[in-house]
């Protein structure tokens, strides 16, 4: 599944009509969450008894019927969606909280499935079909969707941010670009000194965008306090904060996708740690960095990439990687200010170093057993198997990416 996304060029009473049908889905969705909570326990509440829930709300309210039918479903399903994660949570013991549904209040996106939509015979516009009176749309942007035909187009999701609205199409092709062989194998170090080491020695430098971004979203968010609230100068400094937030996220996304590409593309094998990041930011004096180096993005582009050039990625625990002499195998205690492994057998590197070179190892030794693949699920391969044939059956290994598992991965077309 590839996600192309386009910006919107539109009037202004259509941004308005877009902003009513975001709410729209926020309100159908905030009453299946609410229909779920409020039903008996003896009949058994499904996707498919909230999608005949979303049929009587169409009934009920009027503004819910000028939405696309399938637009409504879709919205449904969203509340579902977050039901059975809490579900899933509380199957698998999860520790901490559980995920409980909650109403949504700042939804942003509305997204129809095969109606409610069609596109121009020139591909650069789009007209929205339903009653909400959005009608059609210029669409900005490089015209890769030329390239594709309308039946593969099973989704398209109008998504508002805070520089303007843009249209994402998901389209059912299958990402796979099989790369030849390298025969090279890397293991990788995340950490914030640099953003990581890999087992070559390479140190890759933390480029730190909010850091650097901070003190002019500071002021910026200063300047709002200074206006009137409910005044146009308080909207207009709030949405020049949201697109600063907004510039460092693309920033990292970005950069995480480059160093990704460039790793998978060169590298037959990746051995990256399999960190809880979300345990890592209850660190308060190292949270605010943590999230900024933004791993656990850089782990995603990873998995993405290497199931889409045919190669393997394992992710390995990170117990001991730094402690652990990679000559010896001793265990060498050290705090994390002491950057440099010094061993009794002689071996000295720097610490990032000595632990990327352990997490190769880790890696090398799981995956003639059980490892991991691209997409994190556990796979067995062959035992005596040569790393060349192992990156081959990758492809059978790693079933084809889902939509909802795609999402997070688009190309950004603007």
């Amino acid at each position: 599944m590839l996600v192309l996304e386009y910006k919107i060029k539109a009037k202004p009473h259509q941004y308005k009509a877009i902003d009513e049908a975001i709410k729209t889905v926020q309100f159908i969705r905030n009453k299946a969450i609410r229909y779920w909570m409020d039903a008996p326990k003896d009949p058994k509440i499904n996707r498919f008894a909230l999608n005949k829930y979303s049929t009587e709300l169409r009934n009920e309210f009027p503004f819910v019927k000028d939405l696309n039918s399938m637009a409504v479903q879709a919205a449904a399903e969203r509340g579902w969606l977050a039901i059975s994660r809490f579900y899933e949570n509380c199957k698998t013991n999860k520790t901490g909280k559980k995920s409980f549904p909650r109403f949504q209040k700042d939804n942003r996106s509305v997204e129809y499935k095969t109606s409610g939509w069609s596109l121009h015979k020139t591909k650069r516009r789009i007209t929205i079909t339903d009653k909400k009176g959005i009608c059609e749309l210029k669409l900005l942007g490089k015209w890769d969707i030329h390239t594709y035909p309308v039946k593969s187009i099973k989704r398209v999701r109008l998504v508002r941010r805070a520089d303007g609205y843009y249209c994402q199409f998901a389209i059912d092709v299958e990402c796979v670009d099989i790369q030849p062989p390298t025969g090279q194998e890397i293991g990788l170090d995340v950490g914030l000194e640099s953003f990581y080491t890999d087992s070559n020695g390479h140190h890759e430098p933390s480029p730190k965008f909010l850091r650097k971004a901070e003190s002019g979203i500071k002021h910026t968010q200063r300047r709002i306090y200074k206006k009137v609230k409910g005044s146009s100068g308080r909207r207009k400094a709030r949405a020049r904060y949201s697109r600063k937030h907004l510039r460092v996220s693309r920033q990292r996304t970005e950069h995480a996708k480059r160093l990704a590409r460039h790793v998978c593309k060169s590298n037959d094998l990746i051995a990256y740690e399999d960190l809880k990041v979300g345990n890592l930011l209850k660190n308060h004096c190292l949270a605010k960095s943590i999230a900024d180096a933004s791993w656990y993005q850089f782990r995603q582009w990873i998995e993405y990439f290497a199931a889409k050039f045919g190669r393997l990625a394992v992710a390995v625990p990170p117990q001991y990687t730094s402690q652990e002499c990679s000559q010896c195998k001793a265990m060498v205690k050290k705090s994390l200010s002491t950057r440099t492994h010094v061993c009794s057998c002689g071996l000295i590197l720097q610490r990032d170093w000595n632990a990327a070179i352990n997490i190769l190892l880790k890696a090398k030794s799981t995956v003639g057993q059980t490892g991991s693949n691209a997409n994190g699920d556990g796979s067995s391969t062959l035992l005596g198997a040569n790393l060349v044939e192992q990156v081959l059956s990758v492809k059978l290994e790693s079933p084809r990416m889902t939509a909802g598992e795609c999402q997070p991965f688009f190309y950004l077309k603007r």
